[in-house]
């Protein structure tokens, strides 16, 4: 483990036909054009993206043909960059009418609920849906600056919502119905949403799970709310006989329009009000804007995914989790967006590569924990599946581990591009990911996104090369959050970002930078170990551990022991193990040959199960503070909070 980093193998390369087909090659091709240069590589591209951020920029702008008005300057930037940037501070957009704008004769959206429901929505009749319900919003007083929530599944009405939303300049927001009615309380009251669209429930593990209940609790905790659009998923018998709900179907009869005016907005007016996990406390309530998010996806999806007309894309996620957000700017590129509502494992592990063959998608995305689950089920989609139209899988929400990308290529396809990526809510997008021009390396993260001037700083505020640090970008980038809902002074958003480094995103990721210029994650800063003052990632643990047949998954943290800190690894076992000697034994030796002697963990228990956020990831900072003995304040943002009683009551934990 302790050199990896200084020589990943190349396991996949993109052909010379590949690149030069590709969006980002014919973007730097425009920039060669435009600006009298030879860039040749995505190294080149990049610097200059950092170096010539006006016209980078303008570029993005002019190559995308975004609908709007720039104004007479593309960036401001002042003494103190971070925060204050401007981008095309005098411009005019509206992100809606640049979604809307794809070929009416194809599809925009595909949506699959399980195995029950197949539905398509054509550009024609995803505008004409935008314009009825962008009409009845006006009609109930909806004006710019309103918020809409939406407490949904992953399904095209969502979607219709957002962009209704957007003409108007109101403000959107998103839960999945997963989330308890604390946890919605906790988000959406916060922000006192005027308009509220939900559901009468999905299906998940092949199961009908029903949430008018749920829903009705939910709308009397928010007093804000004046109106309830139901959007039917389960179509069974409801509750839902107050006079503030009407039904979707009933507001595309009665509303009907194919009319619809944009609303003009400034780049920084807001377009999306999102939340962090919140395990912590109540969740900060992140306010991104509107031309920030369109400028950055259109380099992210466009440029760095390939995402081009008539593209299919897809990401397993919820409306709780950033990547929602990712996937449906999709149709910025009048790309096809696939949404897939549901459980990944259902009826088995291979219906997500089942979707993808049958629907020829392009640009699939998943979470690092499935592909790490997928591997631990020994599932060979290679052996299956074709996946002839497959060019890039995406991976999120956790490090994806080398063996992980041993798995894929071995497993699933061998001439794919993966781009494991990394950013998060606070940026709506990624700081680092993969791109089309460059080769992928075992267990690396290809490189910066474009536009991004990412470091890995030593605690003194140091750029290091070879050794771990923390994640930073040091200018300014669009999709910086325009402030936190009700966050007097914006305290909250400078100790988030601006605490530790002046004028400097330090974005709390422990972080290398490779001899090959790539990137590789070890965890989260403040879940970093800290024995004997040395600091580890959890996710050099985790690599280890989860190699083993016996371990499903594992979560580890530092527990202050006798004036020091030691490790102690949870474990959750495969079925047909238990936690022996001889296992324990087997796990310590597999950590202290593989990582270090360090890295060993003091103890190891077995639990049932590991809490994660609904997101999927795991709540190391939770499982931490509960064994200090520190309330977890905010168990409704976990997707499993009962599992923590087990935790409580552990008793090897005091000795």
């Amino acid at each position: 483990m302790k050199d990896d980093f200084k020589n990943n193998s190349i396991l996949w390369s993109p052909s010379d036909d590949r690149i030069k087909s590709s969006q980002m090659y014919l973007f730097m091709e425009n920039i060669n054009q435009s600006y009298n240069l030879n860039l040749m590589n995505f190294e080149e591209l990049h610097e200059w993206s950092i170096k010539s951020t006006p016209n980078f920029w303008n570029a993005v702008w002019d190559f995308f043909n975004i609908i709007g008005t720039k104004g007479n300057k593309p960036f401001i930037d002042p003494i103190n960059k971070m925060p204050g940037s401007k981008f095309f501070p005098y411009g005019k957009v509206n992100y809606a009418e640049n979604m809307l704008s794809g070929d009416n004769n194809g599809l925009a959206i595909v949506f699959k609920s399980e195995d029950k429901i197949r539905r398509t929505l054509s550009w024609e009749e995803l505008n004409s849906q935008v314009a009825t319900l962008a009409k009845f919003l006006k009609e109930h007083g909806i004006v710019k600056g309103d918020r809409i929530a939406a407490f949904m599944p992953n399904m095209p009405e969502t979607v219709v919502m957002m962009l209704a939303s957007s003409s108007l300049g109101a403000i959107f927001s998103s839960a999945s119905p997963d989330f308890g009615v604390d946890g919605v309380l906790d988000r959406f009251g916060q922000i006192e949403p005027k308009i509220l669209i939900t559901t009468d429930g999905y299906w998940y593990n092949g199961k009908e799970v029903k949430i008018d209940d749920k829903v009705l609790n939910v709308v009397k905790g928010l007093s804000s709310i004046q109106k309830v659009v139901i959007a039917p998923l389960l179509g069974g018998k409801t509750n839902f006989d107050n006079k503030n709900f009407i039904s979707y179907r009933e507001i595309q009869d009665k509303y009907f329009t194919t009319e619809i005016s944009f609303q003009p907005l400034g780049l920084d007016e807001p377009l999306y009000i999102m939340f962090s996990s919140g395990t912590t406390g109540k969740p900060k309530c992140i306010v991104h804007s509107n031309g920030g998010v369109l400028l950055k996806h259109f380099v992210e999806l466009g440029l760095h995914s390939n995402a081009r007309k008539e593209s299919k894309v897809f990401y397993f996620t919820t409306c709780g989790w950033m990547m929602w957000n990712w996937l449906v700017s999709g149709l910025l590129l009048k790309s096809t967006i696939y949404l897939f509502d549901g459980s990944p494992f259902y009826p088995n592990g291979e219906v997500l590569w089942e979707f993808v063959d049958k629907e020829k998608i392009n640009f699939m995305g998943v979470s690092a924990k499935y592909i790490d689950a997928l591997g631990k089920d020994h599932i060979s989609v290679i052996d299956k599946y074709k996946l002839d139209d497959l060019e890039i899988i995406g991976s999120t929400g956790s490090p994806l581990i080398h063996e992980s990308f041993d798995y894929i290529y071995n497993r699933v396809k061998k001439d794919v591009s993966v781009a494991s990526l990394s950013g998060g809510t606070d940026l709506v997008g990624c700081f680092i990911g993969g791109n089309p021009m460059s080769s992928v390396r075992r267990g690396e993260i290809q490189g910066p996104i474009l536009g991004m001037d990412i470091h890995v700083f030593d605690d003194n505020g140091n750029s290091i090369k070879n050794e771990k640090g923390e994640l930073v970008c040091i200018q300014s980038f669009p999709t910086m959050p325009l402030y936190f809902w009700n966050d007097k002074n914006n305290e909250k958003y400078h100790n988030a970002y601006f605490n530790k480094f002046e004028n400097i995103w330090c974005h709390g990721d422990y972080i290398l930078k490779t001899e090959n210029n790539g990137f590789i994650i070890f965890g989260r800063s403040d879940a970093t170990l800290n024995p004997g003052g040395v600091r580890i990632g959890t996710a050099e643990i985790y690599r280890q551990v989860e190699q083993l047949e016996e371990v499903l998954e594992g979560l580890v943290v530092g527990q202050i022991w006798n004036g020091d800190t030691r490790v102690v690894l949870f474990v959750r076992l495969n079925s047909n193990y238990d936690l022996t000697e001889e296992l324990t034994n087997k796990i310590k030796l597999k950590i202290k040959s593989g990582a270090s002697p360090r890295h060993t963990p003091s103890k190891i228990i077995s639990v049932k199960d590991i809490p994660r956020t609904k997101s999927g990831k795991i709540a190391e900072l939770a499982v931490r503070d509960l064994i200090h003995n520190k309330p977890i304040n905010n168990q409704t943002a976990l997707a499993n909070p009962e599992c923590l009683v087990e935790f409580k009551n552990i008793k090897q934990l005091s000795f």
